[in-house]
């Protein structure tokens, strides 16, 4: 009798790192997501919110004192302009006739 024996054989590349599993008791799902360090450079990462874009903060400590002063300026909120009330008494409605489409 011709007993045939059955190999498996297993070939190896630069994927074969796929194949496993992440070894977690949980398993998430991952977003690529860009991170966008404070030199300006960009990395992609998996993260778990989905997300675009990652943003890091500068270290103020690390810039001069003229560009520290002007990114803190930039940080405080605006003031809001006041805005005028028109006087309803002088409304002239002859201004607007030309908006008005005749049939």
């Amino acid at each position: 009798l011709l007993i045939k024996t059955m190999f498996i054989v297993r070939s190896l590349s630069s994927a074969s790192a796929a194949i496993t599993r992440i070894h977690r008791l949980k398993y998430l799902r991952h977003y690529p997501t860009k991170v966008i360090l404070p030199d300006g450079s960009s990395i992609t990462i998996r993260y778990h919110e989905p997300r675009q874009i990652i943003k890091l903060p500068l270290d103020i400590s690390t810039l001069s004192e003229h560009e520290a002063k002007l990114r803190l300026e930039r940080r405080r909120p605006k003031t809001k302009l006041k805005e005028q009330e028109e006087d309803l008494a002088h409304f002239d409605a002859r201004k607007y006739l030309h908006l008005i489409k005749k049939k």
